[in-house]
C-alpha cells in the first residue's frame, strides 16, 4: 500500500499548475503595473512641458520680475544672473520664491489648475469640452493626481532680453516635478513592492510677453 502511494502521480498536475499559475500570475499583474508606471512617466512629461509653455505666456509668478531686471541702461543686454534665479514653489500650504521673489498664489493656479477657477487650492476642476474651446486647461489635467506642492517653477536670467524693454524681462523658465513615486498597485499589494521614485523630470523654455490672456 505505502509502496503504492509512493508511487502514485495522481495529483501532480494539479500541483504543478498551482506553482506554474502563481508566476504567470505575478508577471500578468507585473506587466500591468509596469505599464501603468511607463503611462505615469508619459503623463507627467507631457505635465511638465505644457507647465513649461503655459508659464511662458502666463503672468510670472514672481510678480517683482520687471523690477528685479537692471533698467540703468536702456537697451543695453541683461547679463545672465542679472537677477533670480527665482525658484517657486509650495511647501505645504504656504507658497514662495526665492533670493526675494514675491509669490503669486493665482498665478501659480492658473500654471497649475488652469483658467478655470483660479483659486488657491490643491483641487483640480473638471474642464468639459465646451469650456475648452475659451480656457486653458492646466498641468493637473495631463497628469491626474499631481499636487501643486509637486510643481517647481524656475525664473532665470541667462542673458537674453535687453533693459527696459516694454515687455519686461526674459526669462528662462524651467518646471519640473519633486517627490513622485511609481505607483505599484497590484505587486505592491500582494508582493510588497515598495513604490519607485520618479526621476527628476523638466522642461525648459523662454519666456515670451509674460500675460494671462488666452493665445
Amino acid at each position: 500500500m505505502m509502496t503504492r502511494f509512493a508511487k502514485s502521480e495522481d495529483g501532480s498536475t494539479m500541483v504543478e499548475m498551482a506553482i506554474v499559475s502563481t508566476l504567470l500570475f505575478a508577471l500578468t499583474l507585473g506587466f500591468v503595473d509596469f505599464g501603468y508606471a511607463l503611462y505615469q512617466w508619459n503623463a507627467a512629461t507631457k505635465a511638465v512641458q505644457y507647465g513649461a509653455r503655459l508659464a511662458s505666456i502666463s503672468d510670472p509668478i514672481v510678480t517683482n520680475l520687471a523690477a528685479a531686471a537692471p533698467t540703468a541702461s536702456p537697451g543695453a543686454p541683461i547679463a545672465a544672473g542679472a537677477y533670480g534665479p527665482f525658484v517657486c514653489q509650495y511647501t505645504g500650504a504656504t507658497g514662495g520664491c526665492s533670493n526675494g521673489g514675491t509669490f503669486s498664489a493665482t498665478n501659480f493656479s492658473r500654471i497649475f489648475r488652469g483658467d478655470t477657477a483660479v483659486t488657491n487650492n490643491d483641487i483640480c476642476p473638471t474642464i468639459t469640452a465646451v469650456q475648452r474651446l475659451t480656457m486653458r486647461p492646466g498641468m493637473c489635467h495631463f497628469f491626474p493626481g499631481l499636487h501643486r506642492d509637486d510643481i517647481v517653477i524656475t525664473y532665470t536670467a541667462t542673458g537674453l532680453g535687453y533693459q527696459t524693454r516694454l515687455g519686461g524681462p526674459v526669462p528662462t523658465i524651467t518646471v519640473s516635478l519633486k517627490n513622485i513615486s511609481y505607483q505599484f498597485f497590484f505587486l505592491g499589494g500582494l508582493f510588497g513592492f515598495g513604490d519607485m521614485t520618479m526621476p527628476s523630470m523638466l522642461s525648459t523654455v523662454t519666456g515670451e510677453d509674460l500675460k494671462v490672456a488666452y493665445p
